[in-house]
């Protein structure tokens, strides 16, 4: 779906999270960043997939990543999700998709049988410098931090 590889510089972004802050991409310069696209808050394979980041985010942190993740989600939803869990790090509230789409992850998807537009679960990889590591696209939602930390 997306046009962005491994190699390319990541898309400048600005946003707000779930409780107002801006947050773009400059606030990460030296820093690693993990920035994952989920299609819908508090539904279990997104729940899944933050849950699981969430319970290995010491292990990001000691190598140096900061984690964001991103849906089209209302701020309320975003803090609702965020709240229940105890995520560690910050969720933007996406509802005008200016970082969807800037990062391409938004587009025709099937289920059951049903066409419609939405959010492909993908997760980007970016460096210290803002160039995309790695773009995962076939997201394994229960063991998500194996498939970024590979070692």
């Amino acid at each position: 779906m997306t046009q962005l590889k491994a190699g390319d510089k990541a898309p400048n972004f600005s946003a707000q999270d779930e409780e107002g802050n801006t947050i773009s991409l400059a606030d990460f310069k030296g820093k690693k960043l993990v920035v994952f696209f989920y299609p819908k808050a508090s539904t279990p394979g997104c729940t899944a997939e933050a849950c699981n980041l969430n319970e290995n985010y010491e292990r990001f942190q000691s190598k140096g990543y900061e984690i964001l993740g991103v849906s089209a989600d209302s701020a309320k939803r975003q803090s609702n999700f965020k709240n229940k869990y105890g995520f560690q790090y910050p969720l933007i509230a996406d509802e005008d998709k200016a970082v969807i789409e800037a990062f391409g992850v938004w587009g025709p998807k099937k289920f059951m049988g049903k066409e419609y537009d939405g959010i492909h679960r993908t997760t980007f990889v970016i460096d210290e410098n803002g160039v995309i590591e790695d773009v995962i696209t076939k997201v394994k939602t229960k063991d998500h931090t194996a498939q970024i930390l590979a070692d």
